[in-house]
């Protein structure tokens, strides 16, 4: 009996003094790899087009970046035939892949849009896209695309 209360105290001590907060042992992690995501329209008074300012920047007509391994034109669509995603129209973008369906774009909460979080740095899964960059998509894009999923991803 006397052994077991020496034990039990034992235990209390150890759980006490590793419960406490030891400065020093506490471990450099660095800096998030993930960027902060805001659920909020970087310009409210700005209506974000698909047809005019999105589907440019996924066929690569609004800068040196694209997302053509998602577009059935491109002579390896790596990223249709494997991932099932067609960036290439409206209704291939909100259909989503093969495991992101109902999850590619979520109108008004892109933070919670795979799509989003694939083209953002330190993605929860997977490689950040376009899969062949750097480069990667500019914030100005980025930004874009997030404006017009938190404006309802429409299709206008």
């Amino acid at each position: 009996m006397k052994h077991l209360s020496l034990r039990v105290r034992a235990v209390l001590l150890g759980c006490s003094l590793f419960s406490c907060d030891v400065g020093p042992f506490d471990p450099e992690v660095g800096a998030p790899v993930r960027e902060r995501c805001a659920n909020s329209d970087s310009d409210p008074d700005t209506k974000v087009s698909f047809k005019a300012d999105v589907l440019p920047i996924f066929k690569g007509q609004a800068g040196p970046v694209g997302c053509g391994c998602h577009q059935p034109t491109n002579p390896r669509p790596i990223g249709l035939e494997q991932a099932g995603l067609d960036l290439s129209t409206f209704d291939g973008v909100m259909a989503g892949g093969v495991n992101s369906r109902g999850k590619t774009v979520i109108p008004g909460a892109p933070c919670e849009s795979v799509l989003v979080q694939k083209i953002s740095a330190g993605p929860p899964f997977g490689a950040q896209m376009p899969f062949d960059g750097p480069p990667f998509l500019g914030d100005a894009d980025r930004q874009l695309i997030s404006d017009w999923i938190v404006e309802g991803a429409k299709n206008e």
